[in-house]
């Protein structure tokens, strides 16, 4: 019986991050390996050229459905969605679910960039579309590269390189001003006032403390994203159904 094989897979290794982040290889593996990485990004641009403009929403796996933050952050998904934005997220569960399903709540559009994971990370079920990559830095490549705000919810260590990869790029000028909301304030405090430190000691400039904004309140975001977001780049808020994407639902 023949099957079709994805040509990406055809010669991958158990863990591509581990295996291109452990120095110089052999002419042929590092050719393997650039092969891998452009396929990744093929694919990526292939699923998501269609999905319209996105809010990419950053957070915990590991949130409980009972978690106030899970229902924060579906109320957040579908305040996106109603603004006309794609919901875009890491595919995952916890936040991610949370996020993705908020959207599928209003009949939004919703998205993912899931990653391959030692311990294999499935979709969750509230998405019109997603892609799974091998590489950490594809995917956080292409969770900025559709998106024209970012909000981050409560996590741990993937949470925090997101958050902050997408405030360098926005006080590097490789992205444009688009707004970072913090959302849950009791959490972030710490980080907060770490970032504060940051301008006080001169390690950032004091303008940089306007790259992200903190705040509890579903409304106040989708205030700020109207302002930040929508107004300076010409936007135009309407909901597009999920039938609206192109193709597959996984790719």
């Amino acid at each position: 019986m023949n099957q079709t094989v994805d040509p990406g897979r055809m010669f991958v290794p158990p863990v591509a991050d581990r295996v291109l982040l452990a120095g110089p290889q052999s002419r042929t593996e590092e050719a393997q390996t650039l092969l891998r990485v452009v396929w990744d990004f093929l694919r990526g641009f292939r699923a998501l050229h269609f999905v319209g403009p996105c809010v990419t929403v950053f957070g915990s796996a590991r949130t409980k459905e009972t978690d106030p933050h899970y229902q924060l952050a579906r109320k957040m998904g579908a305040a996106i969605a109603e603004l006309g934005f794609t919901v875009m997220t890491g595919g995952g569960p916890g936040i991610m679910e949370a996020a993705n399903r908020g959207a599928k709540d209003v009949g939004g559009r919703s998205v993912a960039c899931n990653i391959e994971l030692p311990h294999e990370q499935a979709e969750n079920p509230y998405l019109d579309r997603f892609v799974t990559l091998r590489y950490f830095f594809v995917r956080k490549t292409l969770l900025v590269k559709y998106s024209y705000a970012f909000v981050v919810m409560p996590g741990g260590f993937g949470t925090l390189d997101e958050m902050f990869e997408a405030l360098t790029l926005i006080q590097t000028a490789k992205l444009k001003d688009f707004p970072v909301i913090l959302m849950g304030t009791d959490y972030w405090r710490d980080q907060v006032a770490m970032i504060h430190k940051m301008a006080e000691t001169k390690m950032i400039s004091p303008g940089d403390l306007r790259l992200f904004h903190v705040t509890d309140s579903v409304e106040e975001a989708t205030a700020f994203l109207v302002e930040k977001a929508i107004k300076p780049f010409g936007l135009k808020p309407s909901i597009r159904r999920p039938s609206s994407l192109l193709g597959e639902r996984g790719l």
